[in-house]
């Protein structure tokens, strides 16, 4: 087990990291800082040369991989680092360093077996994307395919494992206090962010993924998977068909190919709701640089190391919730919150109603430009807080996803008005699900099964469901041995490591907005 020392040491060389690119300036002005944090900063940055305007990117990218897979997060929330920093943070999505074609070759021969000309007739050594774990190049199979190959970096596996000790420790400790941040869970937001990156990792897992993703979408035309090329694809190798598309950031481009940006716009919402909503596996990863249009108008979803799950009945909660929101019914959204234990018993539905109308109102036909599903969001936060609501780790990744959605389809189509887009949609979802035919289709299934396995039924039942609601089983949490100190010294020890993190502790604990 990692040494206490070591974890300081980390987290104070990643502080003073963040304070010399100025990453640690919004830390230091923000009223809300705790006095011994904002002495600490200043600290941090003493004697530092710091840059007028913040260089996040290259503050995350210094410190290493999981860093910069949190950047990337943050890059979608600009609500939440303001827009400067999300814009700064955009430049880790594809735009890293390279590592040299050599090393590359020397990965990919060893994760083979065999010589780079016995699977590829061709490889590019200049990579066209290269990000926090992988790098991706372009080749030409030996039957003559143009194909895109994934690369996870050398070392980078080893690195992240480091780092996420780290994070795991800082957070058990910053937990300690209890309270408001206690309420956020936030070793449970680093066992799921853990978790999503893992994934990333194995390369035959981000396949996989891709290949459900695809089975689950060939009823919806216009959006599409590229094709797995499984004979070569490893742990820490993937090759697919390569797409010859436009990015969907280029608005400018797709309109001179005589695309049409607001059908695109609203293809992309209804095909995330259905994946999240009808297949319960949604790509978790859409931001713009992973969305490409081809000649014939389809989406082309790449990068597929970040999926989401959600259970049929969370999916069914989630449907009512949106729906509504959409036409105002916000006393059968407070009662969804209570039937899923979202909201503690003791808090009264009317008044979680009147909260949810205050959010859900102001946004209510009008264009996302004016409000955002990213406001709404922010607002159903707020009201987390007054009806003692803990974070749902399930939900994370639909949340992070939700704003993404919104944010590339409003810079195709800036007049989008997601409620009217989502909501014939989700209607039509909640009828075939809960309309007369589906219920006794449910029924007659639902009864067979019980009568095979009657025996087992109740304790299958409480294992799985013991009492959580609407929240599945939360993931292990890793066994962190923690220091030990009492008194005043208890909250100075914990305040200096929230400080040392800086920003990834700050930006990790409210990774739920």
């Amino acid at each position: 087990m990692t040494a206490h020392i070591t974890h300081i040491f980390r987290l104070l060389k990643w502080g003073r990291t963040l304070a010399r690119h100025g990453a640690l300036t919004g830390i230091e002005r923000d009223p809300l800082t705790p006095g011994p944090v904002r002495r600490l900063v200043r600290i941090a940055r003493l004697g530092a040369r710091v840059p007028k305007q913040p260089r996040y990117a290259d503050a995350f990218q210094s410190i290493g991989p999981a860093a910069i897979k949190l950047g990337q997060t943050l890059a979608t929330r600009p609500d939440l680092v303001g827009d400067h920093a999300a814009n700064d943070l955009l430049r880790l999505q594809d735009a890293l360093p390279p590592v040299p074609f050599d090393t590359i070759r020397a990965q990919i021969e060893q994760s083979f077996g065999r010589p780079l000309d016995a699977i590829y007739k061709s490889f590019d050594e200049v990579p066209v994307g290269a990000a926090s774990i992988a790098q991706v190049h372009r080749a030409v199979t030996t039957d003559g395919r143009d194909v895109a190959v994934k690369v996870i970096r050398p070392g980078v596996i080893d690195k992240f494992n480091r780092d996420i000790q780290t994070y795991e420790w800082a957070a058990a400790h910053v937990e300690m206090l209890g309270g408001e941040i206690a309420r956020l869970r936030p070793r449970l937001v680093i066992a799921n962010f853990k978790r999503w990156t893992v994934r990333e990792l194995d390369l035959r897992r981000e396949a996989a993924s891709a290949s459900e993703l695809s089975e689950a979408m060939e009823a919806m035309p216009g959006y599409r998977i590229p094709v797995i090329d499984w004979d070569r694809t490893t742990g820490k190798v993937m090759t697919m068909e390569w797409i010859d598309g436009i990015k969907i950031s280029d608005r400018d481009a797709l309109i001179a190919a005589g695309h049409d940006v607001k059908d695109l716009a609203a293809r992309l919402v209804n095909a995330f709701l259905r994946q999240a909503i009808a297949e319960g596996f949604f790509h978790a990863d859409m931001h713009q640089g992973n969305l490409l249009v081809t000649a014939n108008g389809d989406i082309v979803a790449i990068d597929f190391g970040i999926m989401g799950r959600i259970d049929r009945r969370a999916r069914m909660w989630l449907a009512e919730i949106l729906y509504g929101l959409i036409t105002g019914n916000y006393k059968r959204v407070a009662e969804i919150h209570f039937e899923a234990q979202y909201v503690p018993g003791h808090h009264n539905v009317d008044e979680f109603a009147t909260a949810l109308r205050a959010v859900g109102e102001p946004m209510r036909g009008k264009p996302v430009r004016e409000l955002s599903v990213g406001g709404m969001l922010d607002g159903l936060f707020a009201i987390t807080r007054d009806f003692d609501m803990q974070t749902q780790p399930h939900l994370l990744l639909l949340q992070k996803t939700m704003v993404m959605v919104e944010g590339v389809a409003t810079a195709l189509d800036p007049d989008i008005n997601l409620w009217e887009t989502s909501g014939p949609y989700v209607k039509g979802w909640l009828r075939d699900e809960l309309g007369p035919e589906a219920k006794a289709a449910d029924t007659l299934i639902e009864n067979w099964r019980t009568l095979q396995r009657l025996p087992g039924l109740v304790k299958r039942i409480e294992d799985a469901f013991p009492e959580k609601g609407g929240a599945p089983p939360p993931p292990p949490l890793t066994e962190v041995k923690l220091i030990r100190v009492g008194g005043g010294w208890r909250y100075a020890l914990v305040a200096a490591i929230a400080a040392a993190a800086g920003v990834l502790g700050s930006a990790l604990l409210h990774l739920h907005l």
